[in-house]
C-alpha cells in the first residue's frame, strides 16, 4: 500500500528502529526490495535519485514505483530522494510520489532555508511529505569523485549543527531531516567513523525523523547504534547493488561456459539484490 513518509516512519520512531530507504533505478531492484519487504512483512521506502536520471528517467521508472507500491502487501512509501530543483520536485509529487527530499546541502543556509519552505508549502497541500538536509555528507548521490570543496572541510564544517537544525526544522515544517555525522555515499575506503552523540543531541531537540544517508558501508553495530541515537531512516543502495552484481559473478564461476539469456541473468541479479536488501531490513527493523 502507497503512503507517505510522515505515516511510514509513524511507528519506528516511537518504538525506536528504522525503515530502509533503498533506491531502485531498475525494475529488478522495485521488484526485489518490494519482495524482501513482503517476506519480512515490513515498511520499506522505494527511492528514485535525480541523480539517476540518466539510468532511468523519472518519467519511465516512476509510475512503475508507484504502481507496484500500491499492489504490495506492506506499506510501501515512493520517495524522490536529492532533488535539487524545484521544477523536478514537482513533476515526481504531480506523478504521484508520496514524498521528496529537497538537497539544499550545498547553498547557504538561508537560501537552503527559503526554498525548503517554498517546497513544504506546495507538497503539505497536495499531501506529499518533505525531507530536507541539513550537513553536508560527503561525495555525492551515486558515490562518485568527492567535490575539491569537501575536500577541504573539517568535520566541523561537515557535521549537522544541533542548534541550526532545531531551528532548521521549526522555520520549516520539515516531516524527516537528513543529517551529518560522518557517513559518505558509495564505497567506504575505510571504516567510517560516526558521530553517535551528536545523534542523539540533534535526536533530544526535536520530535522529526532524522535520516541516514551513505548506510552502505557501514557496519551492523554501527548501525544499530546510530538508530539507538535517534536515526529512524537509512539511505542504502551501493551493497545491494554490487550484491546483485555478485550473485551473476558466482553463477557464472560455479557454471563457466554456461549461456543465459539475458531475462535468466537480470533474475540471478534481482534475486542477489533481494537477500541483500533482507539482511539490511532486519538490522534496521530489530527492536531488541
Amino acid at each position: 500500500m502507497l503512503v507517505n513518509l510522515s505515516e511510514i516512519l509513524k511507528i519506528p520512531t516511537a518504538r525506536g528502529f528504522a525503515v530502509g530507504a533503498f533506491n531502485t533505478p531498475n525494475l529488478e531492484s522495485i521488484q526485489a526490495v518490494i519482495a524482501a519487504a513482503e517476506n519480512l512483512q515490513q515498511p520499506v521506502i522505494l527511492n528514485h535519485a535525480q541523480i539517476h536520471e540518466d539510468i532511468a528517467q523519472l518519467d519511465t521508472i516512476g509510475p512503475v514505483m508507484i504502481n507496484l507500491a500500491k499492489k504490495a502487501r506492506v506499506n510501501v512509501c515512493v520517495h524522490l530522494d536529492h532533488g535539487e530543483d524545484l521544477g523536478y520536485l514537482l513533476r515526481a509529487m504531480k506523478m504521484g510520489f508520496s514524498s521528496v527530499m529537497y538537497d539544499g546541502s550545498k547553498l547557504p543556509y538561508d537560501e537552503n532555508l527559503e526554498n525548503t519552505c517554498e517546497i513544504v508549502r506546495i507538497a503539505h497541500c497536495l499531501g506529499v511529505s518533505v525531507e530536507a538536509e541539513l550537513g553536508r555528507v560527503l561525495r555525492p548521490e551515486g558515490g562518485g569523485a568527492m567535490d575539491p570543496e569537501d575536500e577541504a572541510l573539517t568535520p566541523e564544517e561537515c557535521y549537522t549543527n544541533p542548534q541550526s537544525a532545531k531551528a532548521f526544522v521549526a522555520a520549516t515544517g520539515i516531516d524527516a531531516l537528513a543529517i551529518a555525522f560522518g557517513t559518505a555515499h558509495g564505497i567506504y575506503e575505510a571504516e567510517p567513523c560516526l558521530d553517535f552523540s551528536r545523534i542523539a543531541e540533534i535526536h533530544n531537540q526535536m520530535d522529526v525523523p532524522l535520516v541516514m544517508h551513505g548506510g552502505s558501508g557501514v557496519g551492523d553495530d554501527d548501525f544499530k547504534k546510530a538508530i539507538k541515537a535517534g536515526i529512524s531512516k537509512i539511505n542504502y543502495f551501493t551493497y545491494m547493488s554490487l550484491a546483485g552484481g555478485q550473485a551473476v559473478k558466482d553463477y557464472f564461476a560455479k557454471n563457466p561456459g554456461k549461456e543465459l539469456r539475458f531475462d535468466e541473468i537480470s533474475e540471478i541479479g534481482r534475486l542477489g539484490m533481494q537477500q541483500d536488501a533482507e539482511r539490511a531490513m532486519k538490522i534496521f527493523n530489530d527492536e531488541n
